[in-house]
C-alpha cells in the first residue's frame, strides 16, 4: 500500500470550498485505517491520510457535530463544560486539595478539546520537545523539527515573523483582537516587575526563561476555528474519508498480537469494524488508555482484577497523569468592564526560581471572576477578573484504574494533584507572584480591590492554595512515549508489543507541556501522520 501525502496546506478562504458531506449514516465493513477520536490530534491525522485518494479513512466520534453556538461563539466556551459535549469526568476526591473531587472536563464531538477550550495556540517550550526528543531516542521530537512543523501548519495573521510563524498552512492563529484594556494591564505590570513583553507567545519567548504577551487564538472572522475545522470539515466531501459521529469505541479487535480493527458501540449496536493497515487511538488521556486496558493492554495485575485476557503486559498504560493545576486569584473591578473575545486574552511564563531553565508558572488572565467550589464561599463580586495561575511542570503524578469489565463503565481518575510537596512549594511561588502582578500600579485604573487570597501566609495560604486548586483541562502523559518499562508507545507512536496499533494524542507526552496542550496535540497528529504515510510507503 502507498501513503503519499497529496499535500495541501492552503486553509480555504471565507466562502471557499466547505463540507458538503455530513458525517456518514453506515459504515463500511472495513477500511485501510481507522482513526479513533476526532480532537485534536485525530483530526488532523485523518486529514494528513486522507490526502491519498488511493487509501479509505476511517474518523470515528463518540460526540456528534459541532454545529453549535455554544462551539462556533467563542465567549459561549464556559456553557460547553457540563453539557453533552463534556465527558464530564470526575477526580476521585482528593486529601492534598482538602478532599475535593475535581471536575476534569474533555471535549467530546467532533473537534474534542479543540471545539470547547478557550482556543488558546500554545506551542509549548524549546524545553518540552527537547525532553520528548531525549526521552523518545528520536531528534525529530525535538524543538528544531517541531518548530518546521509549526510553520508549516500556521497560517498566522500577527506581524509577519517568518523566523518563528508561517502563512499557508492549515490552521488560523491570529492575536487576540481588540483585547480589554485589562489585557494591555497585564502586559504593562509584567514589565513593571520585571517580567519581559514579546509581541506573540510563540517564538523568542519560549526559548528562554519565558515572559508575557496577548494570546495567540484559534478564532476567525470571531468564530471558533477548532482543529477539525481547520484540518476535516474542508476535506470532509472526499469519498475516501468517513466521519462517523456518535460512535464509540469499546476496544481495539486484536489478533494474536496484530490490531486488525476496532469493536464499536453504534445505535445501541455492537459492531466491528475492520482496518487493513492500522488503528490509530487518539481519543485522548482518559479514554485512549481505557480502550487499551478493555483490549487486554495494560498491567497484568490491574486487568486481572476484572479477569481481562492479557494481550500485553504494559504497566504504564493509566500511569503517569499529568494536569496543569491553577489557584485563581481575584480583582474587583471599579468600573464593569465587559469580558473581550474568549475572555481571556493575555497569558504570562515565568519562573518560580531563578536558577531554574525554563518557565515552570503558567498565567492566564479571565475577564471574569472564576473561583472554585470552595473559594465562592469567600465572596465574589459581581464584576471582576481573576488571574488563573498555575503550575506549567507539577511534579505530582496521578493514574487511571479500572472499575470494571464493561467497557462503558467509567474509570477511577487518581488525579494526586499537589501531593508532592514540591508543588506546595512552587505553589506559594505562583500565588505570590499573582498577587503582585494583579497589584501592580497598572491595574489601578481598572481595580477597586483584591477579593481573594489577600495577604495570606504560612498555613492560611496552604489552605487556600489547596481550597482554590482547579484543573487547566489539560489531562495528558497517560500511555507515555519513552524506552523505560513505564512507556507504552516507542518514538514511532507503535504501541510496544502490538503490530497495526498506534496512540497518537496527549496521553502520549512524556511531561506535560509548558502551557496550553492543544497546539502540541496537532504537532502528534502530524507527526503521527508522517509516520504512518513513510511506514506504509512502498
Amino acid at each position: 500500500m502507498t501513503i503519499q501525502a497529496d499535500m495541501d496546506d492552503h486553509a480555504p478562504e471565507p466562502g471557499g470550498r466547505e463540507s458538503r458531506r455530513g458525517p456518514t449514516d453506515e459504515p463500511k465493513p472495513a477500511y485501510d485505517f481507522i482513526v479513533c477520536g476526532a480532537g485534536a490530534s485525530g483530526s488532523v491525522i485523518a486529514r494528513r491520510l486522507a490526502e491519498n485518494p488511493d487509501i479509505q479513512v476511517l474518523l470515528i466520534e463518540a460526540g456528534s457535530s459541532d454545529a453549535s453556538e455554544t462551539v462556533l461563539d467563542p465567549a459561549s466556551w464556559p456553557l460547553n463544560l457540563g453539557s453533552e459535549r463534556d465527558w464530564g469526568f470526575q477526580a476521585q476526591p482528593n486529601p492534598h486539595l482538602n478532599g475535593r473531587s475535581l471536575s476534569m472536563s474533555m471535549g467530546k464531538g467532533l473537534g474534542g478539546g479543540s471545539s470547547i477550550n478557550v482556543m488558546v495556540w500554545a506551542r509549548g517550550h524549546r524545553r518540552d520537545w527537547d525532553f520528548f526528543a531525549a526521552e523518545a531516542g528520536d531528534p525529530a521530537w525535538g524543538y528544531d523539527n517541531v518548530l518546521d512543523i509549526y510553520r508549516r501548519i500556521e497560517n498566522w495573521q500577527g506581524k509577519p515573523d517568518p523566523e518563528y510563524r508561517g502563512s499557508s498552512g492549515p490552521v488560523w492563529v491570529q492575536p487576540a483582537s481588540e483585547p480589554s484594556p485589562v489585557a494591555h494591564a497585564m502586559l504593562d505590570a509584567a514589565r513593571e516587575i520585571g517580567i519581559p513583553t514579546y509581541e506573540h507567545p510563540n517564538g523568542r519567548m519560549m526559548e528562554g526563561a519565558g515572559g508575557a504577551a496577548l494570546s495567540d487564538m484559534l478564532v476567525r472572522d470571531g468564530r471558533r476555528h477548532s482543529l477539525y475545522r481547520a484540518y476535516v470539515q474542508p476535506w470532509s466531501d472526499r469519498p475516501n474519508l468517513t466521519v462517523l459521529t456518535e460512535t464509540t469505541v469499546l476496544r481495539v479487535v486484536l489478533e494474536g498480537k496484530r490490531a486488525t480493527g476496532v469493536e464499536v458501540l453504534r445505535a445501541g449496536q455492537v459492531v466491528t469494524i475492520g482496518a487493513r493497515a492500522e488503528v490509530v487511538l487518539s481519543l485522548g488521556a482518559i479514554q485512549s488508555p481505557k480502550v487499551l486496558m478493555h483490549s487486554g493492554i495494560g498491567d497484568e495485575a490491574e486487568l486481572g482484577r476484572y479477569g481481562i485476557p492479557v494481550v500485553q503486559h504494559l504497566p504504564g498504560v493509566g500511569q503517569n497523569l499529568q494536569d496543569h493545576v491553577s489557584f485563581g486569584c481575584t480583582w474587583e473591578y471599579s468600573e464593569p468592564i465587559a469580558p473581550c473575545n474568549s475572555g481571556s486574552e493575555a497569558t504570562l511564563y515565568w519562573k518560580s526560581r531563578p536558577e531554574l531553565d525554563a518557565p515552570d508558572l503558567l498565567f492566564c488572565q479571565v475577564e471574569f471572576p472564576v473561583p472554585s467550589d470552595r473559594t465562592a464561599a469567600r465572596g465574589v463580586p459581581q464584576h471582576g477578573w481573576t488571574m488563573f495561575a498555575g503550575l506549567a511542570q507539577p511534579a505530582s503524578r496521578g493514574r487511571l484504574r479500572l472499575q470494571s469489565a464493561d467497557p462503558l463503565s467509567p474509570l477511577m481518575i487518581d488525579a494526586n494533584m499537589m501531593s508532592d510537596p514540591a508543588d506546595v512549594a512552587t505553589a506559594r511561588a505562583c500565588v505570590e507572584l499573582c498577587r503582585e502582578l494583579g497589584n501592580a500600579k497598572a491595574f489601578r485604573p481598572f481595580v477597586r480591590a483584591e477579593v481573594m487570597p489577600g495577604e495570606v501566609k504560612g498555613a492560611a495560604l496552604d489552605d487556600y492554595i489547596r481550597d482554590a486548586a482547579v484543573t487547566y483541562w489539560h489531562q495528558s502523559c497517560t500511555a507515555k512515549m519513552g524506552r523505560d518499562a513505564m512507556s507504552v508507545v516507542d518514538a514511532s507512536l507503535k504501541v510496544y508489543g502490538i503490530d497495526g496499533l498506534r496512540v497518537a494524542d496527549g496521553s502520549i507526552m512524556p511531561r506535560v507541556t509548558t502551557g496550553n496542550t492543544q497546539a502540541p496535540c496537532a504537532i502528534i497528529g502530524e507527526r503521527a501522520a508522517e509516520l504512518l504515510r513513510t511506514a506504509h510507503a512502498a
